[in-house]
């Protein structure tokens, strides 16, 4: 081999060594950032429930263990019930990660510390939200509102992430959700939190019902004669319809989803300050009062409508109903248009005239539960026989309004 083939074969190789080196950079960085991912912010707030905050599911169970809006991603980590949450790819295993959440008008600034247990996993992360109690209680009025969140996982910062929510108002009660499975979850039982015996209101009704002799005191299922306990429920009824109160349809909210769906209902001191009602407002404003006074209440709940009931003995043996929209001014002609009553009614007293409409609520109301009896003891979307008991309220509590 000559000297000029001996320096080009030289060549040729320090040529493909230089090739080879860059190939193993390339494929190094690559693999490292790959690993590493020292340049990419990789999560994203997320939610169950479409970008809408409902201060009735936060409220209702502050104090509880209940897990009512559950995220179809069973691997997540921390408390749902925060509402708010992240996903992050994972890459290492027991990884740490910080979580901040700036403050907003509903909760104060907080910081969460996680370990990600295992590599190569995307994660579904709820931080701590210190939610501001008071403030969702007296909020009325759907509101925008912006969450930033930042991160650090195992020292490197992946930066901030913003999204805006829409903090729904108390009034408005969760009915149900798609989960991301396309699932339907019913969280009717929500009802519950507007029924609210401690409110302290209720001692002006009991106090009024009193004062009309009907009843001398309130004693729930002390007597074993249940025509006691409906005299009690009776004497509720009378000082409600004194007091005026008028039927309003009103239920329908401003959100428009796919997602999730709900109800307008006025809680126990925007019934009393509007003297408005409908069948759902009624039946968890009678609830309160039957709870107040330890009579067992059951929210009945047909597509479109609910009622209430109670037990008339201790042992929950016998199930009366009432058609609580009959409390307001109605023709009665609407209920029993077969019967012509508001023809027949004409001259009665006030106190007779509300036992006649007690009496045909109850009647009412026992027809539309046996019609229905089958699907509201079967637990189908929209039925719903919900008794406020120890078990309900270990789950949900009165809101507090």
């Amino acid at each position: 081999m000559n000297y000029r083939n001996l320096l080009s074969h030289v060549e040729n190789k320090w040529k493909l060594a230089t090739f080879l080196l860059a190939g193993v950079i390339v494929l190094a960085s690559l693999g490292y950032i790959y690993r590493y991912e020292p340049f990419r912010s990789d999560f994203e707030i997320t939610d169950e429930l479409g970008g809408n905050i409902f201060p009735v599911t936060i409220l209702s169970t502050a104090t509880t263990d209940a897990e009512l809006v559950l995220p179809s991603d069973t691997g997540y980590i921390g408390n749902p019930k925060s509402c708010i949450g992240i996903r992050i790819k994972n890459m290492h295993p027991n990884s740490k990660l910080h979580i901040e959440v700036e403050e907003t008008p509903f909760f104060s600034r907080s910081v969460s510390e996680f370990v990600l247990p295992e590599a190569r996993k995307e994660y579904l992360v709820f931080p701590d939200i210190i939610w501001k109690y008071e403030t969702l209680r007296e909020h009325t009025q759907p509101l925008p509102v912006t969450v930033s969140v930042s991160v650090r996982l195992n020292n490197h910062e992946l930066g901030s992430n913003v999204r805006t929510f829409s903090v729904r108002s108390i009034n408005e009660c969760l009915l149900g959700y798609m989960d991301s499975k396309m699932k339907f979850h019913d969280t009717g039982k929500f009802f519950a939190a507007y029924v609210n015996e401690d409110n302290p209101n209720i001692d002006v009704i009991l106090r009024e019902a009193l004062n009309t002799r009907i009843v001398n005191r309130f004693w729930g299922y002390q007597s074993k004669n249940s025509d006691v306990v409906d005299k009690q429920v009776y004497a509720l009824w009378y000082v409600l319809q004194k007091r005026g109160f008028k039927y309003s349809s009103i239920s329908n909210t401003s959100l428009s989803s796919n997602v999730v769906f709900s109800q307008r209902v006025r809680t126990f001191d925007d019934a009393m300050a509007s003297a408005q009602i409908n069948c759902v407002d009624g039946s968890v404003l009678f609830a309160s009062l039957l709870k107040a006074i330890n009579i067992n209440p059951i929210l009945v709940r047909t597509p479109k409508h609910m009622f209430v009931g109670y037990y008339t003995d201790r042992m929950h043996q016998n199930i009366h109903f009432l058609e609580t929209s009959m409390i307001g001014d109605v023709n009665l002609d609407d209920f029993f248009p077969e019967e012509k009553l508001d023809s027949t009614v004409a001259g009665k007293s006030q106190e007779s005239m509300s036992r006649f409409v007690f009496e045909k609520s109850k009647e009412y109301a026992t027809r539309i539960y046996k019609e229905n009896e089958a699907l509201i003891h079967s637990g189908k979307v929209n039925y719903m026989f919900l008794e406020i008991d120890k078990a309900i309220r270990a789950q949900i509590q009165p809101i507090g309004k």
